[in-house]
C-alpha cells in the first residue's frame, strides 16, 4: 500500500511522498547495522561512515571514535571476549556514569591502600594485636576486650597470612566510603555526597589504622552498614540486628546503637519490627554473655568495666572531698590531678595503686572494687566529672595533633620509618608467639622504599582536623533550625517530615499506621552515632584518635544528610518514581 502523502505536500502533487521520519523525541536516525563479530561489537555498514559524515547526525560513543582513529579494531574483539562483558558496560552506563568525581576519590582511596600494601609488609602491629590473636588459637572470651575481632581473625586462619587481613581491612574501608556515597547520594547534591566519603576514603590516618591489626576497622564498618540499612524506605531490621549485634561483639561501645537502632524504627511508626531488632540483637549478644559466664562465672561482656571507669575518675578523683571507706582508701593517688599521668596508666603501669594488689588486675574482686570508687567519686564530684569528660572530649576538636595520651600509644599511629621492635610486655610476647604460628613464620613489619616514603609524607599533609569534624557535627542541627525558622516565616517547608496528627499512634487510641514518618530528619542516624562514638570513650575510658577515625564518616554523611534542601528532597522524590509512570 503506497504511504499517503504528508498534508504538507498535497498542493505539490508532482513530489514523490516523503517516507514517514523519526520523531524529534527519538533522536537522529541511526545508521544501518552491519553484521556482528563473533562475541565482538556490531560492526558499520558499508557508506555509514560517510552517511554519517555527510549528516552529522550520527552519534558516536568514545570507544568507537578510538578504535578508528587509532585503528585497533582487534580491542573490540577482545572486549568481547571478556566474560560479562555487556554486564560491565551495562554497569557503568547505569551505575557510574554522572559520579566521576566519587570515582576518582575511589580511585585515589585504592591507591592509597595499595601503597600501603607495598610499603609495610605484611601489617603494622598493636599492643591489642597479641590479645586478639591468643583468643584465636584459645577460644575463650578475654576479660579485657570481647572477642569479635578475635572471630574475625580466624575466618583467615587458615591462609597463614597476616597481608590477607590488611587487605580485607583496607577492603571494609573502602566499602565503608561507597557506603557514606551511596546514601548520601541518594538524598544529597552528588557534590555533597563526595565530600561526605572524603575523609573515610582519602585521610592518611585512616588508611594507618586499616594497615594496624586493631578491630576498628572492622567496627566502623558494621556500624556504618547498619546505619545505612535504617535509612532505607523500609529497614531490613533482622540485618540491622545482626550487625550491631556483631558491632558490640567487636568493640563495647556498640551497645548504644542498638538502643539507637530500635528507637528510629519504632519512631517511624514500626513497632512490631522494632521488637524484631532488639530481638535479633540480643540473642547474639546474650549467648556470648552466657559462655562469658561459663568461662569466667561473671555476668557480663568483659570483666573490666570497673577498672576502665576507675582510670577515667583518676583525672579528677579527691578523696579529701571523696571521704572513701577503708578498704577504697587504698586506690587513692595522693597527688594532686594537674600532676597525675594519662588515665591508660592506672590500668597498666606498675606503680597503679589498682595494679599494686594482689593477683591479676581485672579479677572480679578487683574490677567490683574500682567501680565502687569509681562510682563515689562521680557521685561525690559530678562537676568535675562533667568537666573532665568535656576536657577529654575537646581533645576530638583540636585544629593540630597534639601527642596524646604518650609518646609510645601515638607513635603507632604514624607510619614508622623503622621496624618497630618487638613487644615488651609479657602478654604481649606470649601473643607474638601465637602470632608466629598463625603466619607459621617470623612476624615482624618489613619496610619496602619508595612506598613507605611516599605515604609518610602524605600523612604530613593529608588528614581531616578535629575543627572539620566538629563543623560537621554542627552542620545538620543548624540547617534543621535554619529551615525551621523559615518555614515558620512563610509557606517554605524544611526537611523535617511532617504527618497529621490523626496518624500519630498516641492521638486519640489510634495505633500506628505502616509507612507513617514522624518528625525525624534522616540525619539523625548518622549524627547521634557519631556523638555516641566520640561521647562514650571519653566519659568511661580516655581520649584516643583512633577512637575518633569510626565517628567521622558518620559525621560527614550526617553533614550531607543535613545539608539536603526542598528542592534536593523533591529530586530524590522524582528520582524514585519510574520512567514510565512520570508525568
Amino acid at each position: 500500500m503506497t504511504p499517503e502523502p504528508h498534508p504538507d505536500q498535497q498542493d505539490t502533487p508532482t513530489a514523490p511522498p516523503a517516507a514517514p521520519g523519526p520523531r524529534e523525541e527519538d533522536g537522529p536516525p541511526r545508521a544501518a547495522p552491519g553484521p556482528r563479530e563473533e562475541g565482538g561489537p556490531p560492526r558499520e555498514a558499508p557508506g555509514a561512515r560517510g552517511s554519517a559524515a555527510a549528516t552529522g547526525l550520527r552519534r558516536e560513543t568514545l570507544a568507537a571514535a578510538w578504535r578508528r582513529a587509532r585503528g585497533q579494531e582487534w580491542l573490540a574483539g577482545l572486549w568481547g571476549r571478556v566474560p560479562g562483558h555487556g554486564w560491565l558496560a551495562g554497569l557503568w552506563r547505569r551505575r557510574v556514569r554522572g559520579h566521576g568525581w566519587f570515582a576518582g576519590v575511589l580511585a585515589a582511596g585504592v591507591a592509597l591502600r595499595v601503597a600501603a600494601m607495598l610499603g609495610y609488609r605484611p601489617a603494622l602491629w598493636f599492643p591489642d594485636t597479641y590479645t586478639y590473636v591468643v583468643t584465636v588459637f584459645r577460644p575463650r572470651p578475654d576479660l579485657v576486650r570481647p572477642a569479635g575481632y578475635s572471630m574475625f581473625l580466624k575466618l583467615f586462619e587458615p591462609l597463614h597470612s597476616f597481608a590477607v587481613v590488611t587487605a580485607a581491612q583496607h577492603l571494609l574501608g573502602l566499602a565503608t566510603g561507597v557506603l557514606v556515597y551511596v546514601v548520601a547520594v541518594r538524598r544529597a547534591p552528588r557534590w555533597a555526597a563526595t565530600l561526605a566519603a572524603v575523609p573515610v576514603l582519602l585521610d592518611a590516618y585512616q588508611v594507618e589504622l586499616e594497615h594496624l591489626l586493631v578491630s576498628d576497622t572492622l567496627f566502623m564498618f558494621l556500624v556504618v552498614a547498619a546505619v545505612a540499612l535504617a535509612l532505607r524506605g523500609r529497614p531490613p531490621v533482622v540485618a540491622i540486628g545482626l550487625l550491631l549485634a556483631a558491632a558490640t561483639l567487636t568493640r563495647t561501645v556498640g551497645q548504644p546503637f542498638v538502643v539507637l537502632a530500635v528507637a528510629w524504627v519504632a519512631l517511624r511508626g514500626r513497632l512490631r519490627p522494632a521488637v524484631t531488632l532488639l530481638a535479633v540483637a540480643l540473642v547474639p549478644i546474650l549467648a556470648y554473655g552466657a559462655w562469658f559466664y561459663a568461662a569466667h562465672q561473671r555476668v557480663g561482656l568483659v570483666g573490666a568495666n570497673g577498672v576502665f571507669l576507675y582510670a577515667r575518675t583518676m583525672s579528677f578523683a579527691d578523696c579529701a572531698e571523696m571521704n572513701p571507706p577503708p578498704d577504697l582508701r587504698t586506690l587513692c593517688d595522693p597527688r594532686p590531678p594537674s600532676r597525675r599521668p594519662p588515665s591508660q596508666e592506672y590500668i597498666w603501669s606498675k606503680d597503679s595503686p589498682l595494679v599494686a594488689r594482689p593477683g591479676i588486675t581485672f579479677t572480679e574482686e578487683t574490677d567490683a572494687l574500682a567501680g565502687r570508687f569509681a562510682r563515689l567519686a562521680i557521685t561525690s564530684q559530678p562537676l568535675d566529672y562533667a568537666a573532665s569528660v568535656l576536657s577529654e572530649l575537646g581533645r576530638t576538636f583540636t585544629w593540630d595533633r597534639p601527642v596524646y595520651p604518650d609518646p609510645e600509644i601515638y607513635g603507632y599511629y604514624q607510619f614508622p620509618r623503622t621496624p618497630p621492635g618487638p613487644p615488651g610486655r609479657y602478654p604481649a610476647r606470649v601473643g607474638a608467639q601465637f602470632a608466629e604460628r598463625y603466619e607459621q613464620g617470623p612476624i615482624g613489619t618489613r619496610i619496602v622504599e619508595p612506598f613507605a616514603g611516599w605515604l609518610r609524607g602524605y600523612q604530613a599533609v593529608a588528614r581531616v582536623p578535629g575543627s572539620l569534624l566538629l563543623v560537621a557535627l554542627l552542620t545538620p542541627p543548624a540547617a534543621a533550625l535554619w529551615r525551621r525558622r523559615s518555614a515558620n516565616r512563610g509557606p517554605r517547608g524544611g526537611a523535617w517530615r511532617r504527618v497529621p496528627d490523626r496518624l500519630l499512634p498516641w492521638s486519640a487510641g489510634r495505633g500506628p499506621r505502616v509507612g507513617a514518618w514522624r518528625r525525624v530528619p534522616d540525619w539523625l542516624v548518622p549524627w547521634s552515632a557519631a556523638v555516641v562514638l566520640l561521647v562514650v570513650p571519653a566519659a568511661v575510658a580516655e581520649f584516643d584518635y583512633r577512637y575518633v577515625l569510626p565517628a567521622a564518616p558518620l559525621a560527614f554523611l550526617a553533614a550531607a544528610l543535613g545539608l539536603r534542601g526542598r528542592s534536593e528532597e523533591g529530586k530524590g522524590f522524582v528520582k524514585d518514581i519510574p520512567r514510565n509512570v512520570r508525568a
